[in-house]
């Protein structure tokens, strides 16, 4: 009797576009100028994105835009999260602690740790127009560089997966 093999194929794998930005400006003003000059309609979210370390909490700056006429989803978050910790040290004497605040820098995508934004686009249509949008992106001054990254080749792309 010959045996029967079960294969679970990753129908959980979301699809969708991602293009890096290079960017020194704060994120409520990369949303700004890409409304501006990419005609896109960037807002903040209620929630910003989440995550929950052993030792702390990183919160990343959320920007969405749904545009329902070519079934698209934007979302603009930030790479870059600064964190205070305050650590107590220990002196030796028996009254006397010093406390040290210490700014740690986590990222969304550690791999990628130069970018400063991403702005993900999910789309319905196969292709969203998304090299046309990396030209408009590429032309605004305060925007250094904008190129087109491979989600597949990300080995923290869970990461990019919030609704």
């Amino acid at each position: 009797m010959g045996t029967h093999k079960l294969v679970l194929d990753d129908d959980f794998a979301e699809d969708f576009s991602l293009i890096a930005i290079h960017c020194s400006e704060e994120p409520y003003k990369v949303a700004y100028i890409l409304n501006q000059f990419a005609r896109l309609k960037l807002r903040r979210e209620k929630v910003d994105l989440s995550y929950t370390s052993k030792t702390m909490e990183m919160t990343f700056p959320l920007f969405g835009y749904e545009n329902h006429t070519e079934y698209t989803d934007f979302s603009l978050v930030a790479n870059k999260c600064k964190s205070a910790v305050t650590k107590t040290n220990n002196s030796g004497e028996l009254f006397v602690n010093t406390k040290e605040k210490e700014t740690i820098i986590t990222y969304l995508i550690p791999e990628l740790k130069k970018v400063d934004y991403f702005l993900k686009i999910q789309s319905d249509f196969d292709n969203p127009g998304t090299k046309m949008l990396i030209n408009q992106i590429n032309d605004i001054k305060q925007i250094i560089s904008a190129y087109q990254v491979a989600p597949e080749t990300l080995k923290s792309k869970d990461n990019l997966i919030f609704d």
